[in-house]
């Protein structure tokens, strides 16, 4: 099958490996990281047990355009990107927090303010709200960024207080986040889409912040279709999302939701298949481009080739 389910490279000044749910991280000379985003799907904190075809180019790749495209708000910490699975970076040192952004009421703050909260992180939210309403302005709630477990909400207040980041790190933070967000936005608005809410990662090498890992991407953003949003709200239906729900949806309408004694449904080649047509239309909408897939051959063979030209050559 033309997918990346793992990888097992040797490079030049390899000095560390390490295999996340979706992505195998190799570490050079403790200078770089080379990224190999997989085509490993996980969902409910499982990996499912196929891989999908061009998944991983697809997130790779959108990460790699916005990237690029917000270049001029905030460095970054590409240095290449030498095959549509891979993006080479310097390595920094990531802060502990995760800065998410909602221009909107939904997901976990829509699920807390229906609890009858009307704080999230620390940010009031005012009364009358329906899900997936626009609220008054963007808000930043952030997350701290658990090794172990779940991420959990935290507030500004608290960030500092804690001291797990500075004060004048974190104004910085909060600007590069907002104007991340107001680019993407536009950009989104360009594609007929609504950028609901997103997250951004961010580290520091050499004492400057670098925006670090995907950006805009459907595993770490939530989209709505801009047409028929008015009207949908206005009726109290769900609204068009562009995300990898279906696959989750695709799940439980098979019994499974990651808890213990449920077994992932069978993923005929035709589920794989259609899963990865999806992926292409998510690729093609949010991009506005067409999705070019490599030549047929070896797809590890390949990716590992592209590294290690990247590596004698470009680092």
């Amino acid at each position: 099958m033309n997918a990346i389910k793992e990888t097992h490279f040797n490079f030049p000044g390899q000095t560390s490996f390490y295999k996340g749910k979706v992505r195998d991280v190799y570490t050079i000379d403790n200078k770089y990281l080379v990224m190999v985003v997989s085509d490993r799907i996980s969902a409910f904190d499982v990996v499912l047990p196929e891989p999908i075809p061009y998944k991983g180019q697809v997130l790779n790749q959108i990460a790699a355009g916005f990237l690029k495209a917000t270049a001029d708000i905030v460095p970054n910490w590409v240095v290449n990107v030498p095959d549509p699975s891979v993006t080479i970076g310097r390595i920094c040192e990531p802060f502990k927090v995760e800065m998410v952004i909602r221009g909107y009421l939904a997901g976990h703050a829509a699920r807390e303010y229906a609890l009858g909260k009307r704080e999230v992180c620390g940010v009031s939210l005012p009364e009358g709200l329906k899900e997936n309403d626009k609220l008054p302005e963007p808000i930043i709630t952030p997350t701290t960024k658990a090794s172990v477990g779940h991420d959990e909400d935290i507030s500004r207040e608290q960030i500092l207080a804690k001291g797990i980041v500075s004060e004048e790190d974190y104004i910085q933070l909060e600007k590069y986040t907002r104007a991340l967000y107001q680019r993407g936005t536009e950009i989104a608005k360009k594609q007929g889409l609504i950028l609901v809410d997103t997250k951004y990662e961010f580290g520091k090498a050499d004492g400057k912040i670098f925006l670090i890992d995907e950006i805009h991407t459907p595993d770490s953003s939530r989209y709505f279709y801009s047409e028929g949003y008015e009207e949908r709200q206005a009726t109290g239906e769900a609204q068009k999302q562009l995300s990898k729900e279906f696959v989750r949806k695709w799940l439980i309408e098979n019994g499974f939701q990651g808890k213990d004694g449920q077994v992932v449904p069978e993923m005929t080649p035709e589920i794989v298949q259609s899963i990865s047509d999806r992926y292409i239309e998510l690729y093609e909408k949010i991009t506005g481009e067409a999705f070019v897939k490599p030549e047929s051959g070896e797809v590890l063979k390949r990716v590992e080739g592209a590294i290690n030209h990247a590596i004698t050559s470009v680092l």
